[in-house]
């Protein structure tokens, strides 16, 4: 019989909704070991939980206060998808609650956050906590992944991973909370997206060990949406450019967060050259990775349709199309994967560690990009500034 895990959702927004609409088409997937069932939901906004009243029947909790949710001896687990400012309380009253967390990126508004939230979850090891980080889930993401982690791919010359939007570009598009540094945090663009680029790096076993970063920030007001203008206090775009050391491995790599990248809906990508083989996948051709293979003879690049083949097996077949939502579904099996015993199918969430690794390169980049200076990534002590 499939396991069911009791989730609470606190934080009905977008991605909360994505949750719910992964966990309504579970029977999507082939042989899931569990499945998740939402019955408790938690926003301060009556109209978001009168779309969860309407559409998702499991739920038997509506509330506006968070801790009545945590109170609910029913709940196993929580997704908590809620402004970065919000993070540390609240991770760490689901912590103290007892309950399994998935909680969004970037795991603590700073480094500080970041580092009272891992004090309190080393008090809780029998907790399943992942941070939220679903495109490395595309098929092709896990063809470069596979081989970098095969030792083919020879000396590394450079690593290049990035997530791209444009609508910041727009001038009169409304001022959110991911705009003020009061909520948001001081990284700005870095602690929305950052996890989504460090990710696989992470997970490769490369860290920057030094970095040098780019700040941009083109717009300092947007309209308010009440008549008036609103200062922006976040940084729209960072580029950062690092070194890595890993194993008998030396070599560069670049991590862009843009919020304003004209002509960019919502792109991940990922590139990897080496001296034998290199790869590279982007969301912008979703179906298809690419490679090279290098042996002294014709330098060209080989491109493959990969269609559905997915990390966790699904009933649609291979020929067809892999997307967004899919990759939410599969982060979404990976974690409930793990708290059924089992390994993810060998590729996991992003971990707590990940996370607390994550926070001292945007801790280090966001010093260098205000004081243009090089700057040593600190994974020990890093702290905000």
């Amino acid at each position: 019989m499939t396991k069911i895990f009791r989730f609470g959702v606190i934080g009905c927004g977008l991605m909360g909704r994505e949750f719910a609409s992964a966990a309504a088409r579970w029977l999507h997937l082939a042989d899931a070991r569990a499945r998740p069932e939402i019955v408790a939901v938690c926003d301060t906004n009556a109209a978001l939980l009168d779309w969860f009243k309407g559409n998702v029947p499991s739920v038997r909790q509506f509330t506006g206060d968070y801790k009545e949710l945590l109170a609910n001896p029913d709940v196993d687990a929580v997704y908590c998808a809620v402004p970065h400012v919000l993070h540390q309380q609240f991770y760490i009253d689901i912590l103290k609650a007892g309950k399994h967390l998935l909680g969004e990126k970037p795991f603590g508004m700073d480094a500080a956050q970041n580092r009272e939230i891992m004090a309190v979850l080393a008090e809780h090891p029998e907790l399943l906590v992942r941070c939220s980080s679903e495109m490395p889930f595309f098929p092709g993401a896990q063809k470069v992944i596979a081989l970098a982690e095969s030792g083919e791919m020879g000396d590394i010359l450079e690593v290049e991973a990035g997530f791209l939007h444009s609508s910041d570009i727009d001038r009169q598009k409304p001022i959110n909370w991911k705009r003020m540094a009061d909520i948001n945090g001081e990284y700005g663009c870095m602690g929305d997206l950052g996890m989504h680029v460090l990710h696989v790096p992470l997970r490769l076993g490369w860290r920057p060990q030094t970095l040098h970063a780019q700040l941009v920030k083109k717009i300092t007001e947007r309209p308010d949406g009440k008549g008036g203008m609103a200062p922006c206090t976040t940084w729209d775009n960072a580029t950062i450019s690092t070194r890595v050391t890993a194993g008998d491995q030396d070599f560069p790599m670049v991590l862009k967060t843009w919020r304003i990248a004209p002509g960019e809906a919502n792109t991940w990508y990922i590139r990897i050259l080496g001296m034998k083989k290199s790869a590279f996948f982007t969301t912008k051709s979703p179906r298809q990775w690419q490679w090279m293979d290098y042996s002294g003879g014709t330098q060209a690049w080989s491109t493959e349709d990969l269609g559905y083949g997915s990390l966790f097996p699904a009933i649609t077949g291979k020929i067809f199309e892999f997307g967004f939502a899919d990759a939410i579904q599969q982060m979404w099996a990976a974690f409930v994967d793990e708290l059924a015993g089992g390994n993810a199918n060998g590729f996991g969430c992003a971990t707590p560690e990940e996370a607390r690794a994550h926070h001292a390169v945007l801790t280090a980049a966001l010093k260098s990009g205000r004081e243009n200076v090089v700057v040593p990534v600190d994974y020990e002590g890093a702290t905000a500034r």
